[in-house]
């Protein structure tokens, strides 16, 4: 990525309203924050890492995570399906402030029902669902912001 790729990058995500981007190619990580107070500060970091740093880390052993004191929660969620969210972006669980919820803890839902709003870029993205059933936990706060592949919902399906 050359010098004049990442100052375009800089005007594009100054000028969507995002606040913040991370991105990661072969050797090099970028991320870039706005904030807004009276006009845009922009703040860049661009880090080159050597290719054999990079290898090294890849074939490092990662620490592994302690296990969690209950041993009977995973073996209940692993009936329930996770929705995850296809994007990145802000979750909202109405589809405007005035408008009711789309799903509650307990709703039941069928194939094509939207679950969620997921705003990126100034776009408003619905999620529908993929599959029926009956919603036993909402995993994210409203107006949070999320990742992809994030887990958004547990559906039962029985």
């Amino acid at each position: 990525m050359d010098l004049k790729e990442i100052q375009n990058l800089i005007k594009f995500v100054a000028n969507s309203g995002v606040a913040e981007v991370k991105l990661e190619m072969d050797d090099v990580k970028i991320t870039i924050r706005t904030t807004l107070e009276g006009n845009t500060t922009e703040t860049t970091y661009v880090q080159q890492m050597p290719a054999q740093n990079t290898l090294q880390q890849a074939l490092a052993p990662q620490p592994v995570a302690p296990v969690a004191p209950v041993a009977v929660e995973p073996a209940e969620d692993s009936k329930y399906i996770t929705i995850k969210s296809p994007i990145i972006g802000t979750f909202y669980r109405k589809p405007s402030p005035d408008k009711p919820m789309f799903v509650e803890v307990g709703t039941s839902i069928g194939k094509g029902d939207v679950l969620c709003v997921i705003e990126a870029m100034k776009l408003f993205n619905e999620i529908e669902s993929e599959v029926s059933g009956k919603i036993v936990k909402i995993l994210v706060d409203d107006m949070s912001p999320v990742e992809f592949d994030q887990p958004l919902f547990l559906v039962d399906p029985s």
